[in-house]
């Protein structure tokens, strides 16, 4: 069986009883090894997710004064340039910075509290250069949202526990989503040692919903038996990992996925990537056993700065 076996949600939200089992059988021992699997039946469109690209493409490569104006840092919304994350560095290992550039958005509904709201519900910066962008991207964020939750109750399920055992911590959830941009040799230059994509790294959050490109410099995940191997690459399917505070809520029972994205490849220095990351979280206050979230969550995200 793939470190990364397939399952169809859809399948698994009208199956009967037999047809969960089936497929807790197969999610079940890739969680708790490789706390990945990859997800089909989503009914999300992939032509959307090409027009997102097409648009975010444009922005990526307009010079770099243009994209300066947009320029933040990481934690906040807006163009992470080259060298801003060092994502190594939140497992503790020093390395130089990832060789990517962002597109970095998060939650923006305000919740009332204004010290939650000034930390984790600002409004979104959207760049003038790519006026389409933002039509695209927010009902994806609306889908993205609620595929979250649909993993979410079935996790739940997995867990031997209700649909709503995590969902009713998610009422007014944070969230992140980045389109990472992985340019080839002739922008970011050879890769000096150790370095990376991204790095190897554990996401933070609960879930995270991948739609990726296939390429040599591409993703790679790790589990103690096999050491590092590729992901497998499917064009319907989301890769969905476990980050850390699903990994605490569960005692450890399932893995936070840890993963590296390869750098450009030396027999395709000119390959060119972009992906579309959804990191899901919870309510800012949720206590997962014994850890606030959000304490939790800054800590990380402040960990992964380059510029140190």
């Amino acid at each position: 069986m793939s470190i990364i076996p397939t399952v169809d949600l859809a399948a698994w939200h009208s199956g009967t009883p037999a047809t969960r089992r089936a497929i807790a059988q197969v999610a079940e021992p890739a969680l708790r090894s490789a706390g990945f699997l990859q997800v089909t039946g989503h009914g999300i469109d992939r032509e959307h997710r090409a027009h997102i690209r097409d648009e975010a493409r444009a922005f990526f490569h307009l010079p770099d004064a243009v994209k300066r104006q947009y320029a933040v840092k990481v934690g906040q919304r807006g163009w992470l340039g080259p060298g801003a994350e060092a994502n190594a560095y939140a497992e503790g290992t020093e390395s130089p910075p990832d060789m990517k550039e962002s597109l970095s958005f998060a939650a923006d509904e305000p919740t009332g509290n204004t010290a939650v709201d000034a930390e984790w519900f600002l409004p979104n910066t959207w760049p003038n250069e790519v006026p389409a962008l933002r039509s695209l991207v927010e009902p994806y964020l609306t889908r993205m949202q609620r595929l979250s939750d649909q993993l979410l109750e079935m996790l739940g399920v997995l867990l031997g526990r209700s649909e709503d055992f995590f969902t009713r911590h998610t009422a007014h959830p944070t969230w992140g989503f980045n389109i990472n941009w992985y340019p080839g040799t002739a922008d970011v230059g050879p890769a000096a040692p150790g370095q990376f994509r991204i790095g190897p790294h554990t996401d933070f959050g609960t879930v995270t919903v991948l739609d990726r490109e296939p390429g040599a410099g591409g993703l790679q995940v790790f589990t103690d038996d096999d050491g590092w191997q590729d992901a497998p690459y499917d064009p319907d399917a989301f890769t969905i990992n476990i980050g850390d505070l699903m990994s605490r809520w569960t005692n450890g029972r399932w893995r936070s996925g840890r993963h590296r994205v390869l750098p450009p490849p030396g027999d395709a220095p000119d390959e060119e990537l972009i992906s579309l990351v959804y990191f899901y979280e919870c309510t800012p206050g949720t206590n997962v056993n014994g850890t606030d979230s959000h304490t939790y969550l800054r800590t990380q995200l402040d960990a992964i700065t380059a510029d140190r």
